[in-house]
């Protein structure tokens, strides 16, 4: 207890004072971060809900006792990050959320006991409109969606028939390229028996159309061919450009491709016969022989009378004769070829490739453009015919230039990539950075104003006191002042100075400091108590 005592003594009580407040203030500050940081890590469990399914699944948590937070309009639900998947599961089962669609759920929440058949086919087609808007929300770039369906009944007695037609609205993440727009024309087409993909018209949030859903085949051919056409350019260009910027360097190199495309399908017949190439196929001979005996061809009753040709024919002239007829069938050699030209092949094709020059650095760091070599633009150019399939039968055209660009690149050390992406940073990144910014602040802070003192203060008392002369050498000659120096009794009786001593102005200036450090720490405790619960939280991490 002497020993205690004697060390408050030397310590003093405005220092001891001081010390407890600090360990206080430390005390709470650690406190209140440990607290923050066994509170719950919240996450998103769903974000751009509808009303309906905001509530449903605030009520579903309510019963399931969870805690959550809605953020935004109430279209965000945060809630346990180690609970996401557990709570996705069970709103699952339990048909959440439903994006805002009734499906085909509607026929199992009411009876169809004394239900009409106008009833049920209104419920039928809300169950389609609201399954296809759910798969097509499932979509990455698609936001939400909604379907109107239009399916007429055929009438009786009536052999005309109205084709089904389908309108949807669309909320796009960007904007959704042509292959994207067939995608779900094609979809919905394909779930409504005997609608037509060019029956589905397509608008997105902002008003714009992007189909328009009128079954006119040559428009819709038209857009197929440009699509092509861009298509077959594109990568023609991107082609061309990967293999420059392995010779010249990424970005050096500006390829435009201009194709001339055929769309017209044509189909020729050509039947040949070669008259050097006969077959004998069939050979018919017939042979006559005639007899004509001689009455001249006269009538007369001695002719007629019986036994009368006997008689009066022996001795008239007798005709007799043959012929010979023969027939002979030849097949001659006959070829037939039907060539069928398919559309899409390329007339023309004309490629412009800029390619820049060569910037070298001068002893003093600037770089100096230099333009490239007609030996190597020649090489370049013969590249760059064979990538894209040079004819000079159809007329094709290849320019290669050697230009300054007007972005001069900057001049890299050998060896390093200009392209690493070290600025391509995510917004996760940037939480993180700003984390660990306000948490080596506060360590800054804590050491250089909050420890670094108060060590010093409390260490200066003892080195000190191991100076201090005994009490025998001080006897009755003088009294020991604060700094280890003995005073005469004369000095003691003289008026006090002017002037402070100078480590009792140290001592208040770190009093000082101190104080407005602690002031400073609690001001942004108070102000940033997420910041500093996430600090604490990553010092519970590191220390376990």
């Amino acid at each position: 207890m002497d020993n205690f005592s004697q060390l408050i003594n030397r310590i003093g009580l405005p220092r001891l004072a001081a010390m407890a407040v600090v360990a206080v203030l430390m005390l709470g500050f650690f406190g209140f971060l440990m607290l923050r940081a066994q509170a719950p890590n919240l996450a998103p469990l769903y974000t751009g809900l509808s009303l309906e399914d905001s509530s449903a699944i605030v009520a579903e948590l309510q019963t399931q006792n969870v805690p959550f937070e809605l953020r935004g309009e109430g279209d965000t639900i945060l809630v346990p990050r180690d609970q996401i998947t557990t709570l996705r599961m069970n709103l699952a089962g339990s048909g959440l959320p439903q994006r805002g669609q009734v499906g085909y759920e509607i026929f199992d929440e009411q009876s169809t006991l004394g239900a009409t058949s106008f009833v049920q086919n209104i419920n039928n087609v809300r169950a389609l409109e609201g399954e296809l808007a759910r798969t097509i929300t499932s979509l990455n770039r698609i936001k939400s969606a909604r379907v109107h369906l239009v399916l007429p009944e055929r009438e009786l007695f009536r052999r005309e028939r109205k084709d089904p037609s389908a309108s949807i609205v669309l909320a796009v993440r960007g904007e959704l390229s042509s292959s994207e727009i067939r995608a779900v024309q094609h979809l919905v087409a394909s779930a409504i028996e005997g609608l037509a993909p060019a029956r589905v018209s397509i608008v997105d949030d902002q008003g714009n159309l992007l189909a328009s859903g009128t079954d006119d085949a040559q428009s819709a051919l038209a857009g197929a061919a440009d699509e092509r056409t861009l298509g077959y350019e594109n990568r023609l260009r991107t082609r061309v450009e990967d293999m420059l910027a392995n010779i010249v360097g990424a970005g050096r190199a500006r390829v435009e491709v201009a194709a001339e495309i055929d769309y017209n399908r044509s189909t020729t017949t050509e039947e040949r016969f070669d008259p050097e190439g006969q077959v004998v196929r069939s050979t018919q001979t017939r042979e006559n022989q005639n007899l004509t005996s001689g009455a001249d061809g006269q009538v007369s009753v001695a002719n007629e009378l019986p036994g009368a040709s006997q008689n009066n024919g022996a001795g008239g002239p007798t005709d007799q004769g043959s012929s010979t007829e023969e027939v002979t069938n030849y097949e001659i050699s006959k070829t037939t070829q039907t060539a069928v030209t398919e559309a899409g092949a390329v007339k023309r094709l004309s490629v412009a490739v800029v390619v820049d020059g060569v910037y070298t650095a001068d002893p003093e760091g600037n770089a100096t453009y230099v333009p490239r070599s007609a030996d190597e633009i020649a090489q370049i150019l013969t590249l760059v015919r064979s990538a894209v399939g040079y004819s000079e039968t159809r007329g094709d055209s290849v320019q290669v230039v050697n230009l300054q660009f007007a972005e001069r690149p900057e001049l890299a050390v050998a060896g390093t990539d200009g392209t690493g992406g070290l600025l391509d940073f995510t917004r996760d990144d940037l939480m993180n950075g700003a984390e660990m910014a306000v948490t080596l602040l506060i360590a800054l802070a804590l050491v250089f104003f909050v420890m670094r003192p108060l060590l010093k203060k409390v260490l200066s008392p003892e080195s000190k006191a191991l100076a201090l002369p005994s009490a025998a050498e001080l006897g009755h000659h003088g009294v020991l002042a604060a700094n280890g120096q003995v005073i005469s009794d004369e000095e003691v009786n003289q008026e006090p100075r002017d002037k402070t001593p100078a480590w009792v102005a140290n001592a208040k200036s770190m009093g000082e400091t101190q104080l407005q450090t602690l002031k400073t720490v609690g001001t942004l405790v108070e102000e940033n108590p997420r910041q500093a619960a996430l600090i604490v939280r990553d010092w519970l991490s590191n220390a376990a």
